[in-house]
């Protein structure tokens, strides 16, 4: 993993959750890009443009944020960017070779009964990049057992599992699977290919309406660390993502980090 990329917002949670990035990027000796995107909207007979405007005091406040962390021998990029968030972060992301983002669960100051925001659920649901959710005010700590919960363990998509391999590589965790036998089940969804199989410690199988519920009937067995799931149309999340925000009562485990690889498929 050579380069992470931090989306900040005005949360209160902003400061805690750069440290977060630092310290994990520190791990893997990679690089962290800061950034901030912003749009613009101007009214009929505008006349002063204030692109130039927004820029500088996007990059005063990125800046401003980065002073109060300790960066450690981490290099942090700082940069800004105009546009639609989620196209936007997408064309960053592969114009600079991001292997992960990492997204606190609320990039703005909403109501505390809330686990995602619109703005964090929007990045977690409607783009393709491989995301680490931090909890709010979470220190960083070695990443020691990871779970993860899927209902199909076919993998035909190229390096769907890298993210997952690096970081249970770096802190040499282990590694327990979750297979859900859902509704929809397919008779070779649990067919575990090669690449996965020599990296899980334990394999368990369970019969649940979704995935989501098959993590809360078990992951206090396994207490990780990390829980790891993919995004998929209908995934974990499934009725959840139907919004983009998510409330802390529909996700019982939202003091885990989450890591949610892009699919597997």
């Amino acid at each position: 993993m050579k380069s992470i990329l931090v989306p900040v917002g005005s949360s209160k949670n902003a400061q805690s959750h750069l440290q977060y990035a630092v310290d994990f990027a520190q791990a893997f000796g990679a690089k962290l890009y800061v950034v901030q995107v912003y749009n613009v909207y101007t009214k009929s007979g505008t006349m002063i443009k204030i692109d130039h405007i927004l820029e500088r005091e996007s990059l005063e406040f990125l800046n401003n944020h980065i002073a109060k962390v300790d960066t450690k021998n981490v290099e942090v990029i700082v940069k800004t960017f105009k546009g639609k968030l989620v196209d936007t972060l997408e064309l960053v992301c592969k114009t600079l070779e991001i292997d992960l983002i990492l997204v606190e669960p609320r990039t703005n100051s909403i109501k505390d009964e809330v686990y995602l925001g619109k703005t964090s659920g929007k990045i977690v649901k409607q783009t393709n990049i491989p995301a680490l959710i931090v909890p709010e005010n979470f220190t960083y700590k070695p990443i020691n057992s990871i779970l993860m919960a899927v209902k199909s363990a076919i993998i035909n998509k190229e390096n769907a599992l890298k993210p997952l391999k690096d970081i249970k590589d770096q802190y040499k965790a282990k590694l327990d699977l979750l297979l859900v036998k859902t509704p929809f089940h397919n008779s070779n969804d649990f067919n575990i290919n090669e690449e996965l199989k020599t990296i899980v410690s334990s394999v368990e199988e369970t019969e649940n309406a979704t995935t989501f519920q098959g993590v809360l009937e078990h992951y206090k067995t396994y207490n990780p660390d990390l829980l790891c799931v993919v995004r998929r149309k209908r995934g974990f999340f499934a009725k959840m993502w139907e919004k983009n925000s998510i409330l802390k009562k529909d996700f019982y485990v939202s003091t885990l980090p989450v890591l949610v690889l892009s699919g597997l498929k």
